[in-house]
C-alpha cells in the first residue's frame, strides 16, 4: 500500500495521510483521529491500520497527525490543528475523489475528543478557535472517546491530560474548557456513534454516557455500544468492535464491499 502524504502547516506534525480505495468515482471520506492522551508520546502510527481497514472497504481515508503536549500542542494548538487538517480536505491531492457531501471522524480516546469537538465546530462562537469550520462533518464516531472535559479533569483521567491539553483546571479557564468540551458542543443533524469498552479503566464507560445524556438534554440522539473488553478493544482491526463501526459507516454511506488500492 502507498499512502499520500499532505502537509496542512509548518510544523513536522501538521500533516495528514489520505488512502483512497479502489475505482474511479466519488468515494465517502472518513477522517481518522488517533488518541493518545493528546500527548507526544503517541501518533499517527495508532490511526493507520484503522485507515487501511477503511480504505479497503470503499471510504477515502484520512490519518491526522497534529502536535501533541510536549511537542508543540495544547491549547489551542492541538485543536487549531485538527479544525485545519479536516478543512483541507477540498485541497487533497486526487481531491476529486473526494465526496465531501457526508464527511465522517472516528476517533479514539483523545481522538474521541477531538473528533466530537470536529464535528461540533460550527457551534462555536466567532474568534474561538476552530469557529466557523470550511467542512462539515456529517457523522462521528467516538470511541471510548474523552467527551466531558470537566469530570475528565475532576478524576484527573491520564494523571492530568485534560490539564496538561487546556493549560489550566476548570475553574482557572473556564472559556478554554466552553471551547472544548464535547458535552458543550453536540452537533444537531450530525450521526453520532459511542463505541465503549465496559472494561475500560482508562477511559471510563460514563464518559460515552454522560455525552449521550447531554446531547438527549438537546434532543440530539446517540447510539451508545457498550463492547467487552479495555481500552484498546475499539482500534483492533481485526476485533468486533472495530467491525460494528466499519459496518455502521458503511451503512450510512451506502458503500459496497470491496478490495481498495493506495494512489499516489
Amino acid at each position: 500500500m502507498r499512502v499520500v502524504r499532505a502537509a496542512y502547516g509548518p510544523h513536522p506534525d501538521q500533516f495528514v495521510e489520505l488512502t483512497l480505495p479502489a475505482g474511479a468515482g466519488p468515494a465517502p471520506v472518513v477522517v481518522v483521529l488517533h488518541g493518545g492522551f493528546w500527548r507526544a508520546a503517541f501518533g499517527v502510527e495508532l490511526a493507520r491500520p484503522l485507515a487501511a481497514d477503511l480504505a479497503d472497504a470503499g471510504f477515502a481515508a484520512v490519518a491526522v497527525e497534529y502536535r501533541r503536549v510536549r511537542s508543540g500542542g495544547g491549547w489551542p494548538a492541538t485543536l487549531e490543528d485538527v479544525a485545519a487538517a479536516v478543512d483541507l480536505l477540498p485541497e487533497l491531492p486526487d481531491s476529486g475523489r473526494l465526496d465531501l457531501a457526508g464527511v465522517a471522524v472516528v476517533g479514539h480516546s483523545a481522538g474521541g475528543h477531538l473528533a466530537a469537538w470536529a464535528a461540533g465546530r460550527d457551534r462555536l462562537p466567532k474568534g474561538v478557535p476552530g469557529a466557523r469550520p470550511r467542512v462539515r462533518v456529517a457523522a462521528a464516531v467516538l470511541q471510548a472517546g474523552v467527551l466531558d472535559l470537566e469530570r475528565a479533569a475532576a478524576q484527573r483521567l491520564g494523571g492530568g491530560a485534560v490539564q496538561e491539553l487546556l493549560g489550566a483546571e476548570p475553574q482557572q479557564a473556564p472559556d478554554r474548557y466552553a471551547a472544548a468540551d464535547p458535552v458543550r458542543l453536540v452537533p444537531a443533524g450530525a450521526d453520532l456513534l459511542c463505541v465503549h469498552g465496559t472494561g475500560d479503566t482508562t477511559v471510563p464507560a460514563e464518559q460515552s454516557a454522560r455525552y449521550a445524556e447531554a446531547a438527549a438534554a438537546q434532543g440530539v440522539a446517540v447510539d451508545v455500544r457498550l463492547v467487552p473488553g479495555d481500552h484498546m478493544v475499539p482500534i483492533d482491526p481485526a476485533g468486533e468492535p472495530w467491525a460494528l463501526v466499519r459496518d455502521w459507516l458503511r451503512a450510512r454511506a451506502e458503500v459496497p464491499r470491496g478490495r481498495s488500492t493506495l494512489e499516489p
